[in-house]
């Protein structure tokens, strides 16, 4: 079994180390139009194909040494105008995303979506303590449970781990040294952010009625102590 395991093993690196030799990246027997023509089609190729947002690093394995990244994307970007979806910059990557403008359509068809399934899948309580830990990470549950007035339970942290919306934070200074809670590049991309600085700032969701951080208070925070502790 380990003879044919390693065998495997070599073919699976050996195909690997055939892909990087048969793939031209440099191109140089193309024009320099077709030459660019071709990066843009091979990035847009990766990012289509790509279940997640794809990275400056991965996007550079497929085109030549001195080819600008973000240059090919700005093009891409601008053929794209004319079309409901974009190359957008999320989670430190570039992914394909529908244009806002086509939300309400999108909503009318009830077609599953990348993210829907995901987002719409939290209850109430984890929703609420995800907006939380978003927004005052690093976090620990205890200072969680402080400030909704009530116990977050074991149970909520281990739904949104699950989802991969959060991971465990540096420790805390207080004592005990209690893990805190982050929020994770999964949390940027489900919803459509590049990075934290683009979560919607509370005073202006406040201004605009869309938000009131009451929302983050026991007050709409439903369930029983009890009941969360189970």
């Amino acid at each position: 079994m380990a003879g044919a395991n390693a065998t495997r093993g070599g073919r699976r690196n050996t195909t690997k180390s055939e892909d990087n030799v048969l793939l031209d990246r440099e191109l140089e027997d193309l024009p320099p139009e077709l030459r660019w023509r071709e990066w843009m089609l091979r990035v847009e190729a990766v990012i289509f194909a790509a279940a997640e947002p794809v990275s400056r690093e991965t996007l550079a394995r497929v085109v030549g040494r001195d080819c600008s990244i973000d240059l090919l994307i700005d093009d891409l970007r601008e053929e794209l105008r004319s079309r409901p979806y974009d190359i957008a910059a999320v989670a430190g990557g570039w992914q394909h995303r529908s244009r806002s403008a086509y939300a309400s359509a999108i909503r009318a068809s009830q077609a599953p979506t990348r993210s829907s399934s995901v987002a719409t899948a939290l209850s109430e309580q984890e929703a609420a303590v995800l907006a939380a830990i978003a927004y005052l990470q690093p976090v620990t549950r205890g200072e969680l449970s402080t400030m909704f007035g009530k116990e977050v339970s074991r149970d909520t942290i281990a739904g949104l781990r699950d989802a991969a919306f959060i991971s465990s934070g540096p420790r805390s200074p207080t004592p005990g040294a209690p893990y805190t809670y982050v929020t994770t590049k999964q949390f940027l991309s489900v919803f459509g952010l590049e990075t934290l600085r683009d979560l919607p700032d509370i005073e202006r969701l406040e201004d605009a009625g869309l938000l009131s951080r009451k929302e983050l208070t026991s007050d709409s925070f439903e369930g029983t102590e009890s009941d969360l502790d189970h």
